[in-house]
């Protein structure tokens, strides 16, 4: 889930701005379709949640130390989005997205993040690590595998960390981005400082993780199905899903790899837990804070008890380059409860100029990742999943 830093209130739920259109979409100082500089962008068609229950297309790709299993929607040589999911989500979040995007003429790109559905790591020797920048690096070798130099990045939850790490510290790659929750880049040593109280029993799944219960409970298929739906219950309120929805998800949890990725990720954020000393000096760039300089539209729903007040107060100064911030009445997994208000951020941000500092000027200087590093490129089609 997101990160402490931008927790703001542990009970009820903030105000917005007036009601627009688009499931409920509300905004703050842009028009739904405002592109500061850009070219005026065109309306995606207007989509009923819950419409798709399954992508057409799934492949695989050897991608650095995984054989990623992902989606793929839209002509092929189309302008390329890559959409990244969170806990305890999969790429089902983007089932509506995606078709919406693709009739747009984009390239939709939506994988399983490590330890989800069909990605698998490629070495039994691997150590299963689930620290920011471990997963950021992931989706820049995928990009490498399908030779991919530069993508849209669009997310929510650990997808929203995973695109602001992209975008912070390999801009070049990023042609624009849209981040629910804002800025999501964990501060380690900021995550050990205590929160008011009512804040911290929020997190109550983070502290389980950190015990050998929650370890178990998470290695049970029972109880870790049942945890993840109750998280769903909690951060979508609103959300009217039923189970066969939830199902199509909880498949993905079955991943060999999918309790130790997930304990890992949180026992790290909370600095219970080791990295691994390659991703130090990415860790360390991470820690200033690194504002991000690419096209950003960043998302809040309203709805969610993890959503600071403020309308992105909170985060707007890490983002520098043409902005627009806008609030959704809904839950937690925004691209599958809002499927065209999403969409339409993708569009629109695609649509902003691009300012000229798009490099690293006035951060920490950070050793360019070369490309071509992946295990191989070979993708082939993944049929009856």
């Amino acid at each position: 889930m997101i990160n402490r830093r931008t927790f703001g209130k542990a009970a009820g739920i903030g105000t917005g701005a007036a009601s627009a259109s688009l499931a409920g979409f509300q905004t703050n100082a842009q028009a739904p379709h405002s592109t500061p500089g850009g070219t005026p962008a065109p309306t995606v068609t207007a989509a009923t949640p819950g419409a798709h229950t399954a992508f057409d297309t799934l492949k695989r790709v050897r991608a650095g130390v995984l054989d990623v299993g992902y989606a793929e929607a839209g002509p092929a040589h189309g302008p390329v989005v890559i959409c990244l999911h969170g806990w305890p989500y999969d790429i089902h979040s983007f089932v509506d997205v995606a078709p919406l995007l693709a009739a747009q003429g984009y390239r939709v790109v939506v994988p399983y993040l490590r330890g989800h559905g069909s990605t698998r790591f490629l070495s039994s020797r691997t150590f299963r690590n689930a620290q920011q920048s471990a997963v950021a690096l992931d989706i820049v070798a995928l990009m490498d595998a399908l030779n991919v130099d530069r993508a849209l990045l669009a997310g929510f939850d650990w997808g929203s960390r995973t695109a602001d790490i992209i975008a912070a510290l390999w801009p070049e790659r990023v042609k624009g981005l849209v981040s629910v929750s804002g800025y999501l880049v964990t501060d380690v040593e900021a995550q050990k400082k205590p929160l008011p109280p009512k804040a911290e029993y929020a997190w109550w799944y983070q502290y389980y993780f950190s015990t050998e219960r929650g370890r178990l409970a998470m290695e049970d298929r029972t109880y870790r199905n049942e945890l993840c739906r109750l998280v769903w219950d909690t951060v979508s309120p609103t959300w009217d899903f039923d189970d066969a929805t939830f199902e199509r998800t909880a498949a993905a949890f079955d991943n060999p790899d999918y309790a130790a990725v997930v304990i890992h990720n949180y026992r790290w954020r909370l600095g219970l837990a080791d990295g691994e000393r390659r991703y130090d000096r990415y860790e360390k760039v991470l820690a200033t804070r690194p504002v991000i300089k690419v096209p950003t539209i960043t998302i809040d729903a309203e709805r969610d008890p993890f959503t600071a007040p403020g309308g992105g107060a909170a985060y707007r100064d890490r983002f520098t380059g043409a902005y627009a911030h806008r609030t959704l009445a809904i839950g937690h997994n925004v691209p599958q409860e809002a499927p065209s208000a999403f969409a339409q951020a993708v569009v629109d941000v695609d649509h902003f100029e691009e300012g000229p500092g798009s490099g690293h000027r006035g951060q920490p200087r950070l050793p360019a990742r070369p490309r071509g590093g992946g295990a191989g490129t070979g993708v082939s089609n993944l049929p009856d999943w």
